[in-house]
């Protein structure tokens, strides 16, 4: 358990020092390259329906875990701190806080400025919506949900596979590390897998049908946990936790996702604004409906606020990892 809470824990540190590298070799870049490769070989195939979304989810896990065993098992056994080096690089790989952050402070930098042109061309590289006719307060909007949303996707998710994996491993008699890796790991495949080809459009209708239930399933615990890892952070930030989750309580089942609105009706509620509502997709509006109360939509202070929420909440996210690894050692 101490290698465990060690890996988990550096890595942590990586993310928030280093934030998510940009580079060719990056394991989730090249995951998304063999999905888009996959995806055109099974099309040819004439797989374009569920069979095919079905053994391009098969295929993308399997592939992924004989590569990640093979590279672990084969460096640990030539030097094991080569083998631990890697290990770490993949956790790193797989936590996405510091970026999150990262990507929505030129947004909020946009705001400040007035430049509204600026800030709708920086939340376009985090959000599916289309941007053009946002005004300032849809793009704080915009913001906000993002961040309420990967939370959860970009980091949570994969700290708590991982953490099951490892407990797995040790009632099991496995390896903890290799073990709790690979339950990331096939978290980060299925999220990739989600935000590629998961989609209700009429191309991944039926082929992404598959991506899109496995990411539903794999995130709907810590959509759930998060309730409570940023209730403590809400508290810390000063901002209000009740009010969060009585919004919760009343507007968390809102959403065609399971997940997605537990945190982000949390956020609306903590924030005391008004999230989600219609939206446009590829010219095409989607009725959501509005999470929070009252008709305020957030600002600039509230995409702060939010911005200092994830961060609180991604320390406690790890200082309960930590205590829970220690305390089953």
């Amino acid at each position: 358990m101490i290698e465990l809470a060690g890996i988990i824990f550096f890595g942590f540190l990586f993310d928030v020092f280093f934030g998510d590298p940009h580079y060719r070799y990056h394991p989730i870049r090249i995951i998304g390259q063999c999905i888009t490769i996959s995806e055109k070989a099974l099309r040819h195939l004439g797989l374009n329906g569920k069979v095919g979304g079905f053994l391009l989810v098969l295929t993308m896990q399997m592939g992924s875990l004989f590569c990640y065993l093979t590279a672990s098992l084969s460096l640990h056994s030539l030097y094991w701190p080569l083998g631990t080096a890697f290990d770490l690089f993949i956790c790193y790989s797989c936590l996405a806080l510091k970026d999150l952050v990262v990507h929505i402070k030129p947004v909020i930098h946009a705001l400040e400025t007035g430049d509204l042109p600026e800030a709708q061309k920086r939340i376009a590289l985090v959000v599916g919506r289309d941007v053009q006719s946002l005004y300032d307060k849809g793009v704080a909007r915009a913001a906000v949900e993002t961040l309420a949303e990967n939370f959860v996707d970009g980091f949570l998710s994969p700290v708590f596979w991982y953490l099951l994996g490892g407990i797995l491993a040790c009632v099991l008699g496995l390896s903890p590390v290799i073990t709790a890796l690979s339950f990331m790991l096939a978290f980060k495949v299925g999220s990739t897998l989600d935000s590629m080809v998961g989609y209700k459009s009429p191309r991944f209708l039926d082929f992404g049908w598959a991506s899109a239930k496995l990411d539903d399933m794999m995130n709907f615990i810590p959509a759930r946990l998060s309730l409570i890892i940023l209730f403590f952070g809400a508290w810390i930030s000063g901002l209000h936790p009740l009010d969060g989750l009585r919004v919760v309580r009343r507007d968390r089942l809102k959403h065609d996702s399971p997940n997605a609105a537990h945190a982000e009706s949390f956020f609306a509620g903590t924030l005391g604004s008004r999230l989600c509502g219609p939206v446009m997709y590829h010219g095409r509006l989607k009725n959501k409906p509005w999470l929070g109360y009252g008709n305020s939509d957030p600002g600039l202070a509230d995409i702060r606020k939010a911005v200092l929420l994830v961060k609180w909440s991604g320390w406690i996210s790890l200082l309960l990892s930590i205590s829970a690894l220690v305390f089953l050692d």
